[in-house]
């Protein structure tokens, strides 16, 4: 096994365990178990367990374009659509895991300390690179929006109804907390969208307000 072989083995090992058992219910020897390798072969890429877990995080904020996004991206081409694929993206997660596991992201928020500083740096970089990602298909809806919507604001909003959802529906061992949210928020966008659509804003023509 070449070195770089053995770091990912370690990596994919730790970021499982992470997800369905959490970081301080994981010790090293469970990592190393899982990712059949020593001890030194851990201690020789990562100083610690939290070293490790600042990799894991790192690696969260790389996948997040190519591995959550892109597939929303991919399923619609309506920019308001793609919220709601890429929140039907993680409404099959729950369900593919029995309402088991939520968010891995969410989850280690709730579970980390704030003495853990450079760790919860990078948890609420994932959620602000999440929510960024959201908020360019808002702004992409231009004016089907009513004037005036923050869309990093409701970006804000959109990640809330998903992760306060995917809680719910773990604790419940149920999607329907799930589904209940994510139909409020279908609801409040089509208020939203028939707002925009009756502004004098939405009424005059592209070309005329340019001119």
């Amino acid at each position: 096994m070449s070195p770089a072989e053995t770091r990912d083995r370690i990596l994919d090992a730790a970021m499982r365990l992470f997800y369905e058992q959490g970081f301080h219910n994981t010790g090293v020897a469970t990592i190393l178990r899982e990712a059949g390798v020593n001890s030194g072969s851990m201690y020789h890429f990562f100083d610690s367990k939290d070293a490790l877990l600042k990799e894991v995080l790192e690696t969260y904020v790389d996948m997040l374009e190519p591995m959550v996004m892109r597939p929303a991206e991919e399923a619609a081409v309506d920019p308001i659509a793609r919220v709601f694929a890429l929140l039907e993206w993680y409404r099959a997660g729950l369900e593919a895991n029995a309402c088991q596991f939520a968010c891995p992201i969410g989850q280690l928020a709730l579970e980390i300390g704030h003495e853990h500083k450079p760790v919860r740096t990078l948890i609420d970089l994932n959620f602000r690179n999440w929510a960024a990602h959201v908020k360019g298909w808002l702004d992409d809806a231009g004016d089907r929006l009513p004037p005036g919507t923050d869309t990093a604001r409701l970006s804000r909003f959109v990640l809330t109804v998903m992760e306060g959802g995917q809680m719910q529906a773990k604790a419940a061992g149920s999607l329907k907390a799930y589904d209940e949210s994510v139909l409020e928020l279908r609801r409040y966008f089509d208020l939203l969208l028939e707002r925009g659509a009756a502004s004098p804003r939405a009424a005059v023509p592209k070309r005329a307000r340019r001119g």
